[in-house]
């Protein structure tokens, strides 16, 4: 029988889901593949070869598991690792015992330092998603180091500077992984929509992974371009001072983002995963306002993302009329539309699955290291 793999998921926002199942749709039929989160209620359509098993989150404690033993320092080489929770101890048992088990040829974590760590001591070869973030620390080189191969669902030309040869060697790059990258047409976009085919149209888009853009900024800004219509999409926080001009409309969670992308003139968005991809694909003048996450994620994304001359970049939404205009302006002089299209690639799930299944064959066909056994008796 064919080895299975293994696959981790982080189950924070929506984009480790959607790439773990645009993998899955593309590995071979015969590639058995487990998947361990703790939901199992965020994932597009899995083919039948798949199974998930569903176990306790990693992050957050169940009943009486916080706080007892928080005066035991955390090592360098572990992120998230509190004593004395239950459920840690389950999710961890139940994937070593599935090592035992199923006898992997592949472990994927997306995203874990301390799963990561868990697939090396139990030999068992790991792919480790690489993301954006100053992740220079013990804990995540030894995530890094130990793997078999890195995996990063972006493009290569967003890679970070510091990212050395050996680390870029072992890295499959793929723009557009586990996001639909197809484009509306325009014009059915805008009229799906209810936008009118001359409207200027500035979408404010924010993601699954946090909690929006502040409504007292974005008041702002629309005063400040008052012949645009603004649209949001996703969270907005409430702020009781924001005093906003009747064009600008909060229309929350909706099932057709893409739509939104494809008919806007200008996009302001954070830097998330899937929100990256939608607007490099849509190719679309685009303010990026990095979020906070852990590691800097999102700001070292921004960085990466005006380096390459793909978005307008601002620390923080602008907090005047004349920081909007000024910021608006700039993001529509230096838009590039082709270098935007370009971050995306033709065929990203294929060319993972086809690089995973390349992986797995070269690591259980090498011929094997014969390592001699310790000498334990003291002689």
């Amino acid at each position: 029988m064919t080895q299975p793999f293994g696959y981790f998921v982080h189950h924070q926002g929506r984009g480790h889901a959607e790439r773990c199942a645009a993998i899955a749709n593309a590995l071979p039929v015969t590639r058995p593949l487990t998947i361990f989160c703790a939901r199992d209620d965020i994932f597009p359509a899995l083919p039948a070869h798949v199974d998930i098993v569903r176990i306790p989150s990693l992050f957050e404690p169940v009943g009486d598991e916080a706080g007892t033993m928080d005066d035991i320092a955390t090592p360098a080489t572990l992120h998230c690792a509190p004593l004395g929770w239950p459920g840690i101890r389950h999710a961890m048992a139940t994937i070593a015992g599935w090592f035992d088990t199923a006898n992997p040829a592949l472990m994927i974590c997306d995203v874990s330092a301390e799963i990561a760590q868990l697939a090396r001591i139990c030999s068992v070869p790991h792919v480790k998603i690489v993301q954006h973030g100053d992740r220079g620390d013990q804990g995540h080189r030894a995530a890094y180091d130990g793997a078999a191969g890195l995996l990063a669902a972006f493009h290569a030309g967003l890679a970070q500077p510091e990212w050395d040869a050996a680390m870029l060697a072992k890295t499959c790059f793929a723009g557009g992984l586990g996001v639909d990258t197809r484009v509306p047409e325009r014009e059915l976009a805008r009229q799906r929509i209810g936008v009118g085919a001359d409207e200027e149209m500035i979408l404010v888009l924010s993601g699954g992974g946090g909690d929006g853009f502040g409504q007292a900024p974005l008041g702002v800004g629309a005063r400040a371009r008052p012949d645009a219509r603004w649209i949001s999409i996703g969270p907005v926080q409430r702020d009781w001072h924001a005093t906003e001009p009747s064009n600008i409309e909060h229309r929350g969670w909706i099932d057709n983002p893409a739509d939104y992308v494809a008919a806007a003139d200008l996009v302001i968005a954070s830097t998330g995963n899937t929100t990256c991809q939608q607007i490099l694909a849509a190719a679309r003048p685009w303010l990026a306002i990095p979020e906070w996450r852990y590691f800097d994620e999102q700001h070292r994304k921004a960085g990466a993302l005006a380096a390459a001359g793909v978005a307008c970049v601002r620390p923080h939404l602008p907090s005047s009329a004349d920081a909007w205009k000024a910021a608006l302006a700039e993001t529509i002089a230096t838009h590039r539309p082709d270098a935007q299209r370009a971050m995306i690639d033709d065929t990203p799930a294929d060319d993972v699955a086809a690089w995973l299944e390349g992986l797995a064959a070269k690591l259980w066909t090498s011929a094997p290291t014969i390592i001699s056994s310790p000498d334990l008796t003291g002689a």
